[in-house]
């Protein structure tokens, strides 16, 4: 059975080495040994995720990809051997002016020229998952090393105030060495896909719930009525949301080789919608103090709304709706109580 790691563990590592927890302080502590997507324990997984979301967005944001990078080799085989205690980034967005081309050498060795945008931790990462093109156009993985001369971190590609500690910047490689992950075309092919996909609703859920339980201890002993119409707010937004990442967690579980598609598109937009619900009446609660003052509570308010953006907006409601119009002549089974 899975141990599941509590808050506490992570107030622990907090108070050994300050307010500022890094991707490096989960790992050596094991927190990064998660179960994988759909293996029976999912809602396992993504209740770590939002844990550490609810800390620190920036760092969940690592810790994800981390997670994330671990769970793809498991998934595809192959990838690199790295050394225990090894900090693992994946970097798959694919802007059309930033794209990194494979060439193949002998069996799985490949080397990687070009630009990945946003990579997040570039710096601080020692491996990372890539996603490429080969010569025939057609998308794949790559485990890389970050430790040789072809890899080079800029300091471009990111200026947000939020998510700033992620560091998302653009990462040059020059015919650097990379080992293939699966066959081309697999990344998006795989069921853990879209389960990873409903993993990011966990974090965002986490980041909300870090900014929901700032306002319930910011309430003071006797809100006043205005104050409890938010906070009743924020409870009406979070509850279901959470009970949907349950029940999207149940169904991998209960469906691990399926496509995740609709359950994943699904729970990020409620999760979406519950997230910016819970800063709106948050800081119509609490006012402008926290903002200013609360150094945590600013970077979370400003964190989130960033991290939110990972969604595809209204791009993911036409999907979503498409799939819901695929059943002719009767609504979907979901909006069944």
């Amino acid at each position: 059975m899975y141990d599941q790691p509590s808050d506490d563990d992570l107030r622990h590592l907090q108070l050994r080495h300050g307010s500022r927890l890094a991707l490096r302080h989960l790992v050596e502590a094991g927190l990064d040994v998660l179960p994988m997507p759909g293996a029976g324990q999912t809602l396992a997984r993504w209740r770590v995720l939002a844990e550490v979301a609810a800390h620190d967005l920036s760092l969940v944001k690592l810790f994800e990809g981390h997670t994330d990078a671990l769970a793809i080799q498991a998934e595809l085989g192959g990838g690199l051997s790295a050394s225990e205690g090894a900090r693992w980034a994946t970097w798959c967005a694919e802007p059309p002016d930033a794209r990194v081309i494979a060439e193949e050498e002998r069996c799985t060795a490949i080397r990687l020229s070009g630009t990945k945008a946003w990579c997040s931790g570039a710096a601080s990462v020692t491996h990372a998952v890539v996603s490429c093109w080969n010569r025939d156009g057609e998308p794949w993985l790559a485990a890389v090393a970050m430790d040789q001369p072809g890899v080079r971190v800029t300091d471009e590609g990111w200026h947000a105030v939020g998510m700033a500690d992620s560091a998302s910047v653009d990462v040059r490689f020059d015919h650097a060495a990379a080992t293939a992950i699966g066959r081309p075309g697999d990344y998006t092919r795989r069921p853990g896909f879209w389960q990873g996909g409903a993993g990011i609703a966990a974090c965002w859920f986490g980041g909300a719930l870090g900014i929901a339980r700032a306002a319930h201890a910011l309430m003071g002993k006797a809100p006043d009525p205005h104050r409890l119409a938010h906070l009743g707010a924020i409870d009406a937004a979070l509850t279901p949301a959470a009970a949907l990442l349950r029940e999207a967690a149940a169904w991998i579980d209960r469906h691990p080789r399926d496509d995740a598609r609709q359950v994943a598109l699904r729970a990020r937009l409620a999760v979406e919608q519950a997230a910016n619900e819970v800063m709106r009446h948050a800081g119509r609660a609490l006012g402008a103090g926290p903002l200013c003052r609360d150094r945590a509570f600013a970077r979370a308010m400003a964190d989130l709304p960033v991290f939110l953006r990972q969604s595809h907006a209204e791009r993911d409601l036409a999907a979503l709706g498409m799939l819901a119009s695929q059943d002719v002549g009767k609504e979907p089974s979901s909006w069944m109580l």
